[in-house]
């Protein structure tokens, strides 16, 4: 699979899955720029980036537009930026709930808005969102990040049928927990919050896996490079989980 040519933004390319997947779709040839807020993580990459919040629609246009300047129009967006708070829904501020809808769907919809009329003016484009089995199905005590990814697959869905006919399709890859920085976060907390050891945490989350393992962010970030690829041109709409059979 080559990607040649194509000017690919990831978002949240700092680390984890969007940092492997910035990496894999560079090995496939494209041209690729990482979004992400911290600098100092971005720079470690290796790659082009811009510093962007991608709640803020103005700062994502300001960022786009200096990825267009360096490097030319965008054939491509991997959504990835995204955040995960864990609390009762008892004890749910309405913060919280905006807070998970800005980063995980607001965040989404910017990026995407802000690349389409490069991707229609191509006649091709990908636009792919890093979801969550927890956009597919209910976990306890995260009501506020479920419904923000539910709202997710509803945005991939309704823009696949929107741009069917314009050469850009629109797909969500669903992953169970991964073994990122964000996991080690959750364990933290279990372990604040229950007094379980760290390997009793891990070992509360990996059990709704299947194959009784976490998922890896290769696996991810090659998922991500098919979807982007000619071979992908017909999978539309699509919500993909990578979870080992949970979902």
């Amino acid at each position: 699979m080559t990607l040649a040519g194509r000017h690919i933004v990831v978002t949240g390319g700092g680390s984890g899955v969007g940092a492997t997947t910035a990496k894999v779709i560079a090995d496939a040839g494209a041209d690729v720029t990482i979004f992400g807020r911290t600098e100092a993580s971005l720079a470690a990459q290796g790659l082009p980036y811009q510093v962007c919040d991608v709640t803020d629609a103005n700062a994502v246009a300001d960022a786009f537009a200096a990825a267009r300047t360096a490097i030319g129009p965008v054939h491509g967006v991997i959504a990835n930026a995204g955040a995960a708070e864990s609390v009762p829904f008892a004890r749910m501020s309405s913060n919280t709930m905006e807070a998970m809808l800005a980063v995980n769907v607001i965040g989404v919809a910017n990026v995407w808005r802000e690349a389409l009329a490069d991707m229609k003016q191509a006649g091709w484009g990908r636009m792919v969102a890093i979801a969550s089995t927890a956009g597919l199905k209910g976990y306890a005590y995260v009501s506020a990040y479920c419904a923000a990814k539910h709202a997710v697959i509803g945005l991939t869905r309704s823009l696949a049928l929107e741009l069917a006919s314009s050469g850009v399709t629109v797909n969500a890859i669903c992953p169970g927990f991964i073994e990122t920085p964000m996991l080690d976060r959750s364990v933290a907390n279990i372990m604040e919050k229950t007094g379980m050891s760290a390997e009793e945490a891990r070992s509360s989350l990996v059990a709704g896996n299947p194959q009784k393992r976490f998922v890896q962010t290769d696996e991810v970030a090659e998922t991500a490079l098919w979807l982007c690829s000619d071979g992908a041109r017909s999978v539309n709409g699509h919500a993909l989980t990578i979870s080992g059979g949970e979902v």
